[in-house]
């Protein structure tokens, strides 16, 4: 285990930048993946990775571009979504890598890490690989993280605020009267629901998730399935999509003929949250994530200044598909998942 003062982290996925520095690492960080972005600060780090797709183009070709990636790299042993920067070891010289395993589509694989740093002459790097699929799974995660940088007790003390935190969110949803039913979108163009740890801060936060399960990967959904379920609450919050992004893609929903016979349309109750900084991350902000779903879910109850700054009411009345303004895609900085910046 390297000493204090030779710790050399690079983080290969946004929320094991976020975990670094919520341990007190931030200045241990050499070097980040195109998609870290949080604390602010780390933009100024080297960046060791980048996408192999089009992370301008519609959610439709993102989506397009990155099942053909996927599908050639199990095909022919090839690069999958993103990859190495050339050079990026032998610049940041690192004593820690941290990667992940639970989706090749939402960073660099575990599997091309490794090839990286084979390839890599004198780079004897420890890799930390983070799976996370449930909320039990990203606390370990945590400790894992502080365990492998010689920072344990710091890992004991994140878990046990971040939870905190959480089961606050809980304790004080758990004797609502109503508990409303919540079709949460993870992405639009196709159609796929949350899954993961999300059903588990759905429930936390006083609802009911109708498609995706927990500790389970996200399902794709057809439109019939949620008309089926006709919920009482959808919130869309498409992996790596900020707010400007995701309204950019709201059209493509209200094309739908039937959008407007949703119960949670008639009754606005239609929202977008960030998803490039909360929800899809496994990170400390999962706190803010739980927030976040009380003040939708429960605004009578629950206000911890997320509105407008988090998350945003869809009026019934937004621009349909076809009209002008879609120039809220500007400043979009797409992330995990489907999307990230370049």
């Amino acid at each position: 285990m390297a000493q204090q003062g030779d710790l050399r982290v690079l983080s290969l996925i946004a929320s094991a930048t976020e975990i670094v520095s919520a341990l007190g690492l931030r200045e241990r960080l050499v070097g980040r993946s195109h998609e870290c972005d949080y604390p602010p600060d780390v933009r100024e780090l080297p960046q060791a990775t980048q996408p192999r797709f089009d992370v301008h183009a519609s959610s439709q070709e993102i989506d397009r571009q990155v099942k053909a990636l996927s599908s050639e790299a199990r095909a022919l042993d090839a690069l999958g979504v993103y990859d190495m920067r050339p050079g990026a070891l032998r610049t940041t010289r690192p004593t820690h890598i941290i990667t992940q395993s639970q989706c090749d589509v939402c960073a660099v694989s575990l599997r091309d890490v490794e090839r990286a740093v084979a390839r890599a002459a004198g780079c004897n790097a420890e890799i930390v690989s983070l799976e996370p699929n449930s909320l039990a799974d990203i606390w370990e995660d945590f400790q894992r993280v502080a365990d492998a940088l010689g920072h344990g007790s710091a890992g004991t003390r994140l878990v046990a605020e971040t939870k905190a935190r959480i089961e606050a969110v809980g304790e004080a949803a758990r004797d609502l009267p109503w508990r409303p039913t919540v079709a949460a979108i993870e992405w639009i163009d196709p159609l796929m629901a949350a899954g993961n740890w999300m059903p588990e801060l759905i429930e936390v936060a006083g609802g009911r998730c109708l498609f995706g399960s927990a500790g389970q990967h996200s399902p794709w959904i057809g439109f019939d399935d949620v008309l089926r379920a006709d919920p009482d609450v959808i919130l869309l919050s498409p992996c790596g999509f900020d707010i400007q992004r995701t309204l950019a893609d709201v059209p493509i929903l209200q094309a739908e003929p039937r959008w407007s016979s949703l119960k949670a349309v008639r009754q606005e109750q239609v929202f977008v949250a960030d998803g490039n900084q909360f929800f899809n991350r496994p990170g400390p902000r999962l706190a803010e994530s739980a927030e976040i779903l009380a003040e939708i879910l429960h605004p009578d109850r629950f206000d911890f200044g997320h509105k407008g700054e988090a998350w945003v009411a869809v009026p019934q009345n937004e621009r349909r598909a076809g009209e002008s303004g879609t120039d809220a895609v500007t400043g979009a900085r797409p992330c995990c998942g489907r999307a990230a910046s370049a």
